[in-house]
This record gives structure tokens, sequence and C-alpha cells, in this order.
């Protein structure tokens, strides 16, 4: 990896476009800390202080701490990541949305032109529901009309500002703009954390034991990053034959190639779906102020990864469960939405390509389906062990941390495809080179 910074930055071009990405990156950091005018920040640290749920942990990692600054980008990428889930999902129930998605370079173009406009709708009732439901209990220094619509403008240009910058870093940068200022958030915020574990278990005990603590911490973190990258770069590749045909006076086709089935086929997307669904309630249920007893109390102290693998309280570990099960469905889920077998199968086909051993049409589709069940369930237990490391650790040793499992194979996702992504505009230069010499 440091070989291919180091290579890369020898290249004009290339460098150009990594300083280009890092001063974006830089202009982000510095937004993150501008306040927006008229917030009392005060308040709301002691509110977020006072928070137990993990959803809200998530948002202020993946916010980089713009979240709980209450700056200008407080929202930050969160609501363009929703539009693109939701356009996503769409393109399965409308026809319209999934016609463009088969369009090509121009259909992909329009999807990201509603994503915008998705993304800045999400803003304003984001930002809407935050000004309002916020300052009601003190967040804003003078709670009036100008008040509200001064952080609402804020907020929503906030977003479209990070999203702009995303799109800048893809087109001028190193590329995957959007991922790359995620990864940047969640960096971010690591020092702190590890600065936190350093203080809960290493600073003040006896030198044996603060060793052996900060061993065990490096060890885990080291194994899950491996673990990641393991889970990232794995896959299973099918070969497929093409049959050989004549055109004119030449015989082409025959060439061998392969589909490759990756392990992780649907990424971080479970683990964010699954945590989402469980979180849910608990949020509304603090954002509405409720603090009754009773048996929708008890529910919600399942569903809160809070109390979690606690021993004192074990009952309440059936949520983890549920959660597990929840991944399990969703990496199946997503995966049959964003992957299809019988498409792959048809195309195979009209192209004279087949499996060895396997004829073309639906036995190829249902031996893809077969394959890929199997490496679904593979990648779900991978990110299973991923997703629940945190919850143990927290429950059992109160260590709560937030770039554990969902940041975690985020940023090491990020790392390895931006490499890739520097490694391929290299290989592409030095072709153009051979070419005009």
């Amino acid at each position: 990896m440091f070989e291919t910074i180091k290579n890369a930055f020898k290249i004009k071009e290339i460098r150009t476009k990594i300083v280009f990405t890092f001063l974006m990156l830089l202009v982000i950091r510095f937004g993150s800390q501008l306040p927006v005018p008229g917030v009392d920040r005060d308040y709301f640290s002691r509110w977020f202080a006072q928070q137990t749920s993990d959803a809200f942990s998530l948002v202020d990692a993946f916010t980089g701490g713009s979240f709980l600054n209450m700056s200008v980008l407080a929202l930050n990428i969160t609501p363009y990541i929703t539009s693109s889930i939701i356009i996503q999902l769409l393109t399965i129930a409308i026809p319209k949305l999934e016609e463009m998605q088969k369009e090509g370079e121009e259909g992909r173009k329009k999807l990201v032109a509603i994503t915008r406009y998705v993304t800045v709708a999400l803003a304003l009732l984001e930002s809407a529901a935050m000004a309002i439901g916020f300052g009601r209990q003190g967040l804003l220094e003078n709670y009036n009309v100008i008040g509200v619509i001064t952080i609402i403008a804020t907020l929503t240009a906030g977003s479209a500002f990070l999203m702009w910058i995303g799109e800048r870093i893809t087109d001028k940068g190193v590329g995957n703009g959007i991922s790359i200022v995620l990864c940047i958030n969640i960096i971010s915020r690591i020092p702190q954390e590890i600065a936190a574990l350093f203080k809960q278990f290493v600073l003040g005990k006896s030198v044996a034991v603060g060793v052996l603590a900060a061993v065990i911490i490096i060890a885990i973190i080291v194994a899950m990053v491996v673990m990641v990258i393991l889970l990232n770069d794995a896959e299973r590749r099918i070969p497929v034959q093409y049959a050989r045909k004549i055109q004119g006076r030449r015989q082409v086709g025959g060439a061998q190639s392969s589909i490759p089935l990756k392990v992780n086929t649907a990424g971080v997307m479970p683990i964010i779906f699954a945590s989402s669904i469980m979180e849910f309630p608990v949020v509304i249920s603090t954002f509405v102020g409720y603090k009754g007893t009773g048996v929708w109390s008890e529910i919600l102290r399942y569903l809160s990864s809070q109390y979690w693998c606690n021993p004192a309280m074990p009952r309440y570990t059936i949520g983890l469960l549920v959660y597990v099960i929840l991944l399990i469905f969703f990496a199946y889920f997503y995966t049959s939405i964003t992957f299809n077998p019988i498409e792959i199968a048809d195309n195979m086909k009209k192209n004279g390509g087949f499996i060895p051993g396997i004829r073309p049409g639906k036995p190829t589709s249902e031996y893809l389906n077969r394959i890929l069940n199997y490496i679904i369930f593979i990648g779900a237990c991978g990110l299973t062990i991923v997703g629940i490391v945190p919850f143990i650790f927290r429950g059992i040793f109160n260590a709560s941390v937030s770039f554990g499992g969902t940041s975690l194979i985020i940023v090491v996702s990020v790392i390895l495809e931006t490499i890739k992504q520097i490694e391929s505009m290299m290989l592409v230069r030095n072709y153009k080179a051979f070419l005009t010499d």
C-alpha cells in the first residue's frame, strides 16, 4: 500500500489528484468545527451524553463529530447515503427506474440527478425535525421562526455542500468521493476512541495489567481488520467458456473467462439495515421524550444494544439474537436485489457462454443461485462476527467504541478500494505512455 502511494506521488497527474482530495478533506474537517448560528452547543453536548442508544454514537461517527458539535455539517452525508439506498431499492419496485439503471452511462446520470433531489428533500426534513424538536427543548438560544429557518437552511446547505465535495473528489480527485468523505469522518473519531480505551483499561493500572490490556486491545483490533480484509477480498470465481463462432472467414470466440462472486456481496448494508430496524423504536422514543415504564419500556431494552451481553441482565441478550437473524436475512435480501442469476445466465446464453458441465439457461441460473446462497451464508457469518464483537466487549467490559463493526468495515473497504483506484490510474497512464512511444 505504502509503495503504491509512493509511486503515485512520482506521477504529476496522480499527485495532483491526491493533493486535491487532501485539500477537500481539510475543508470538510474545518467545516465540522463551524457552529450553526444561534445554537447552544453546551446543551447538545449534555443531551448527547445522556443518550444510551448506539444509533446516536453511529451517527456521530459517520459525521466525524459534526453531529455532537452541532456544526454546519451536522447532517453530513447521511441524507445522501439514505437517498442512495432508497433509490437503489426503488429500482426493483419501479419499472421506470429499472429501465434507467439498464441504460448505461446516460441512465446512471439520471439516477444520480434523482438521488441529489431526494438528498436535498431528506436534508430539509431532517434539519426541520432537529430545529423544531431540539429547539423546543433548549437547543436554540432564541426559539423563534428566524432561528428555526436559519438552522434548516444552514444544515441543508451543509449537507448539499458535502455532496458537492464528494462529487468533485470523484471527478477531480482519486475517486469514490462520497465513500472517502464518510471514511475520513470515521477516521477522525478513532484517536479519541483509542484514548478513551487507554484511559479506561491501561491508565492507572499496574504495569503488568496495563501491558496485558494494551496487547489484548491491539490484538482484537488487528484481528478484526484482518477479518474485514478477508471478507472484502474473498470471492468465488465461476469459470465461463465461450463457444467458437465463424464470422466471415475468421473464427472468433473460444475464450475463457470467469464470474467473480464476492463472499461479502452485500458489503456493510446488512449491518446498517439490521441496526436501523433495531434502533428505530429507541430513537423515536428518545425524540418524543418517552421515559415511562411497563411493557414498551421492557421491549426497548431488548432492542437497545446498551443492554446486550451484560452479565447482570442476560435476558436482554435475546435482542442480539434478533439482530443476528436480521443481519443474515438482509445479507440474502440485499444480494437478491443487486445480483440477478437469471439475467447473468441469459446474457451468457446470448453471447455463447456456458459454465463447463452446466447447460445454458435455467440450469445455469439455478447453479449460480445455489453457489450464491452458499457463499452469502459464509459472508453473513463473517459479518456477524465483526458486527457483534463490539457489543460483546461493551456488555462485558463496558468498552464503548464507535470504530468497531460497521465503521471498521467501511474504513477498511474504502481504503482498499481507493488504493486499487490509484493503482488502476497508474496502470492506465503506463499503457498510454507505452502507446504514445
